[in-house]
């Protein structure tokens, strides 16, 4: 079988996806991008506002995880994640 023949659009990892979001997140590990660090993100240093949150490397103060609230909507940017690794109870 062919690569192209196995591919899926994105609504095949819903349930993966259902399972990623839908835990406790804080004691997931996120290796900085920054500097290679890796901590669980209830270890990061945490600067919030009212429109959401930053969470930094404690090692090497990159911004690791920016997440902000707008009316209906959630905006995430991981870039300063080079991996994420999510515990799940099976």
């Amino acid at each position: 079988m062919q690569m192209e023949e196995r591919r899926l659009d994105g609504n095949a990892a819903g349930g993966m996806l259902a399972e990623l979001f839908a835990t406790d997140a804080t004691g997931a590990s996120a290796t900085c991008a920054g500097c290679g660090r890796s901590a669980p993100l209830g270890a990061l240093g945490e600067y919030g506002h009212g429109m959401g949150v930053v969470l930094r490397c404690a090692s090497c103060d990159t911004a690791v995880l920016r997440i902000t609230r707008t009316p209906g909507r959630l905006h995430v940017d991981f870039s300063g994640v080079s991996f994420l690794m999510i515990p799940v109870a099976h």
